[in-house]
């Protein structure tokens, strides 16, 4: 029997102008696709121009600047619709799709579809429903007293994952499924018994009460930061820019 682990999955990653899912914009885009562990994986990149400046602090973590960009990328509403057909090609066929942080990548991506082909994400899903994997979620409720950071970066090390160069969305999702797979195979006697659609359903059960505890813990610091308890999409804002 091949666990879900061992099987086909994807991944999805973005580059982005900031971390403002409601105001900031996609640059860059990648979907990777991988058969089997150890199998070529298949790539598939987008280049954006965003329509708004690009700041300097986001070139700093990605190396996309706004004059590359516009002489390069393409412009958002046809990338967009790609994105989101892309994915559902993954849905529809059966492969659950890894993303790091699924909230913020998924998010942006809904709302650049609804800013630029007055759409929805989850209408691309309305026929067959997208499974999520998310590592930090996962190793986050699989070994929750473990210290440290959980950025992709610190899950890549803590697993034995290899990531080159990190910020590019290919490498980031590349090595999201990879994590995505050692996690599968470290904690395999919780895992293996649990489909992708209902690891999906849980992940969000699991992902809510990390955001609770972690709103209990800015409140402790007197911080009035606000967590969205939602996942894998954060809820329709009517105000979104």
């Amino acid at each position: 029997m091949t666990y879900w682990y061992e099987g086909p999955l994807a991944a999805f990653d973005t580059e982005t102008t900031g971390v403002d899912v409601e105001t900031d914009r996609i640059v860059s885009a990648a979907v990777v696709v991988q058969d089997a562990p150890g199998v070529r994986p298949r790539v598939t990149r987008w280049l954006v121009h965003p329509g708004v400046p690009v700041p300097a602090a986001a070139t700093a973590v990605h190396g996309l600047t706004e004059e590359h960009l516009q002489r390069n990328g393409r412009w958002p509403a046809p990338v967009m619709y790609e994105i989101a057909e892309t994915l559902a090609e993954q849905a529809a066929a059966g492969r659950p799709v890894v993303v790091m942080n699924a909230p913020f990548d998924l998010t942006l991506l809904d709302r650049e579809l609804r800013r630029h082909r007055a759409s929805s994400l989850s209408r691309w899903f309305e026929a067959t429903p997208l499974h999520v994997l998310d590592p930090r979620v996962l190793d986050k409720h699989l070994d929750r007293y473990r210290k440290g950071r959980r950025t992709l970066t610190d899950l890549c090390a803590h697993y034995g994952v290899q990531l080159e160069a990190a910020h590019d969305a290919a490498a980031d999702a590349l090595a999201a499924l990879n994590v995505v797979r050692a996690v599968g195979r470290r904690f395999a006697s919780r895992l293996e018994r649990l489909s992708p659609g209902e690891l999906h359903t849980l992940q969000a059960v699991w992902h809510a009460a990390q955001a609770r505890g972690l709103q209990s813990w800015f409140a402790l610091q007197g911080t009035e930061e606000a967590v969205d308890p939602a996942w894998p999409l954060r809820p329709d804002l009517p105000a979104a820019a």
